[in-house]
């Protein structure tokens, strides 16, 4: 089998940040990089879903709902990938320095009750809402 590309990263030269790599189906995928790979700080379980529901649910509302395919973590809890059509490097990263901000502003987890989450005792708001800032920080810095 051949190696897919997020397999193909040195995750030894990985850092926090964004990165973007487009398919040949004209999808780029977003690699929100919040954790520096193999470090020994990772997303707890609980913020990493977390994030998932509040990221997703503001995206997914946003200006650019139409042009976000998927949002969701990445197994090695070190972020997440974004999955869009038609928007570049530059409105990506736009648009996660609206998108956080307005997620840090909610109150409670969105689609977090037994009926709409597979895991709903598994959130953390307040590590989520720590997370999102830090990252928002490395964004800043871009």
């Amino acid at each position: 089998m051949q190696t897919i590309p997020s397999f193909q990263k040195d995750h030894d030269a990985l850092q926090k940040g964004l990165y973007a790599q487009t398919d040949a189906n004209g999808i780029t995928t977003f690699d929100l990089r919040f954790k520096t790979p193999n470090a020994g700080d990772y997303i707890t379980p609980k913020a990493l879903h977390t994030i998932e529901h509040l990221l997703a649910t503001v995206l997914r509302n946003g200006r650019e709902k139409d042009n976000i395919v998927y949002f969701g973590p990445m197994g090695c809890r070190t972020g997440f990938y974004l999955l869009t059509l038609r928007l570049g490097y530059d409105e990506v990263l736009a648009l996660l320095k609206e998108a956080i901000p307005a997620a840090l502003a909610l109150s409670a987890v969105p689609g977090s009750a037994k009926k709409e989450c597979g895991n709903y005792l598994e959130h953390d708001l307040a590590d989520a809402k720590r997370e999102l800032c830090a990252y928002l920080a490395v964004l800043e810095q871009l």
